[in-house]
């Protein structure tokens, strides 16, 4: 008996975007582009609220500087440098395939992209961690 779609999402549906059994790397790009999209994203209206905490004066200023002075929120920030450095490579090389240049090559620039992350992120977290 074959099942019908109702074309309706549904959590099941919507959590295979993200799962990792596929084996084909392409796919691994994909739910990583996912996944850092909606980190940033969540990053943006909670910025977006800080700021609008800080509009409330001197007490809220000093507030705030008291929060980012916390180990935790700096491991945060390190997240979404982190996040943003991953998702914008995999973007540029998302964009490059897209005009038909290295489509061939998309496995090789996604493993020479993430390296190149892989070194930002290091390099940030030598910056922000290692007191330098």
């Amino acid at each position: 008996m074959s099942t019908i779609s109702t074309g309706k999402p549904t959590l099941r549906n919507m959590l295979r975007w993200f799962d990792p059994r596929a084996n084909q790397i392409g796919s691994l790009a994909f739910i990583m582009n996912r996944v850092t999209a909606i980190g940033l994203t969540v990053y943006l209206f909670l910025h977006l609220v800080m700021l609008g905490q800080l509009a409330q004066g001197p007490q809220a200023f000093d507030g705030f500087i008291a929060l980012v002075k916390n180990p935790f929120f700096k491991a945060g920030e390190y997240l979404v440098v982190a996040a943003g450095l991953l998702h914008g490579l995999n973007g540029l090389r998302i964009a490059i395939t897209s005009f038909a240049l290295g489509v061939p090559q998309q496995r090789q620039l996604f493993y020479a992209f993430m390296v190149i992350g892989g070194a930002g992120c290091l390099y940030f977290a030598l910056r922000m961690f290692g007191g330098g």
